[in-house]
């Protein structure tokens, strides 16, 4: 059983809001960027790279955001269109924002680097007149991308939504997100993370992005401190990843679980934690158990980091599970039971 109930009810089963993007991939890798010629298109954005694995898997995702009013707009409303993600909350910006661009550098399986181009962009363009309650009540969860958080009009749309969440029984999960750019200083992305996060059920976050969130209260000295302030605050699930070294999972209820990785051939260090969070979130909405829903999200997770896209290798339910059977055979089980 789920340890987050959802309302079966619902139509959609997650609304993210925040960042749509374009990411740019070399295909010359192993290289640095300075030296890379040819690149590979994508829709981008973690917000937006969840919900095409949502839907991807089987679910029904709705998306709050605007994009740019140009091809590259059209480019993002129709690749949502193709995944089946309704876009009728997605808008086009009116002042000639544009979408912002990822280049990533691939040096190495192992090294992997990020060049975002994010002045003016559209994302953050995304305002509460855009957020509609009546909207919010038709999904079992809401989305909130801390990089929504990180500038005006977009911070308030993010957060009308999350209130709108809670109002109306909608579970809110909050994944941190952190991205350095637009951010002003410490203080500002300490309190915006910990409203976000005190007003969540499921929260995601690297350990650095769990101590951006508490650097205004005061930084919790381990994983498990971390778990119990939040869950204080009412959530229900806390997931502190790890990079390589895998994850923890810690639930309400004091159980705690280490989940490892499956050891695939890497071909980038990055889009991992998209595959994870939209496998998960398939997981518990469909009512699995959190092991099998932890297992999920990590064989997800690995698939996506021996590919070279991250929206467009987002797989399908039954190539995740396959993987899983495959993966289980050779390697043994990947979640242990810690508490």
């Amino acid at each position: 059983m789920s340890i987050v109930k959802f309302d079966e009810s619902k139509n959609l089963d997650l609304i993210p809001i925040g960042r749509i993007a374009i990411d740019f991939n070399p295909t010359d890798m192993n290289r640095p960027l300075s030296e890379s010629s040819n690149f590979n298109k994508y829709v981008g954005g973690s917000p937006a790279n969840i919900a095409v694995g949502l839907a991807r898997l089987g679910g029904k995702c709705g998306f709050i955001a605007r994009v740019s009013d140009d091809q590259f707009g059209d480019y993002v409303e129709n690749y949502f269109k193709n995944e089946g993600i309704d876009i009728s909350h997605v808008f086009r910006c009116k002042n000639g924002e544009n979408l912002g661009l990822t280049f990533t550098e691939i040096l190495s399986p192992t090294q992997s680097s990020i060049l975002m181009y994010r002045d003016g962009v559209a994302d953050l363009q995304v305002c509460t007149d855009d957020v509609d309650e009546e909207y919010i009540k038709s999904a079992k969860a809401v989305l909130i991308s801390g990089t929504a958080l990180c500038a005006s009009p977009s911070r308030e749309a993010a957060l009308k939504t999350l209130f709108l969440a809670k109002k109306n029984g909608v579970k809110v999960i909050f994944d941190i997100d952190y991205r350095s750019y637009t951010w002003k200083n410490r203080d500002e992305i300490s309190l915006y993370y910990s409203i976000a996060a005190k007003n969540s059920d499921i929260i995601l976050g690297s350990r650095e992005e769990f101590d951006l969130a508490e650097a205004l209260e005061g930084v919790c000295s381990s994983d498990e401190e971390s778990a119990k302030r939040w869950f204080d605050y009412g959530n229900k699930l806390v997931i502190i990843k790890h990079g390589k070294e895998g994850s923890v999972a810690y639930l309400n209820s004091g159980k705690a679980y280490k989940v490892g990785i499956f050891p695939v051939a890497m071909l980038k260090g990055f889009g991992g934690g998209d595959g994870y969070a939209s496998a998960l979130i398939y997981s518990l909405i469909n009512g699995k158990d959190i092991v099998s829903a932890l297992e999920f999200a990590t064989a997800s997770a690995s698939m996506l980091v021996s590919a070279h896209s991250c929206s467009a290798a987002m797989p399908k339910a039954g190539d995740v599970q396959k993987f899983i059977d495959e993966m289980k055979t050779k390697c043994g089980e990947v979640i242990t039971e810690i508490k």
